[in-house]
């Protein structure tokens, strides 16, 4: 079976980027810039731009240079990056299996709310 290429892999800083930008779709960097700033005032809009720049250049982000100020738009869908990640996460961490991760989740302390819509996930689960 021909393994398909690695998808790139975001760094910490670049999740957070992502984080701000899937739910604006798209944006300039000046419009993701204003949407961080609300959180950490510290982070500077060459910073922003910097790392939109490399993320573009990894496959992270696509881009709209039709326009004067560039479209950045996240080039995979959340859940999908996200499924990746954790595919990934469990091959190298708990030897590809889910019980053993989602067990480690859950001991790694999870609020009473989680655990009752944990519980109720399951027990939807069971009744199809």
């Amino acid at each position: 079976m021909a393994k398909s290429p690695a998808l790139p892999k975001p760094t910490p800083a670049e999740l957070d980027l992502l984080q701000v930008l899937w739910p604006l779709g798209a944006a300039t960097a000046r419009q993701v810039h204003e949407a961080i700033v609300k959180e950490r005032p510290e982070v500077t809009y060459a910073t922003v731009l910097r790392l939109m720049q490399i993320m573009h250049g990894k496959g992270l982000l696509i881009r709209d240079e039709s326009e004067r100020s560039h479209v950045y738009a996240p080039a995979q869908a959340q859940e999908s990056l996200q499924t990746n990640l954790l595919k990934d996460l469990m091959q190298r961490a708990f030897a590809g299996s889910a019980k053993a991760l989602v067990l480690a989740a859950l001991k790694s302390g999870i609020s009473k709310k989680e655990r009752d819509e944990i519980e109720q996930l399951l027990k939807d689960g069971d009744e199809q």
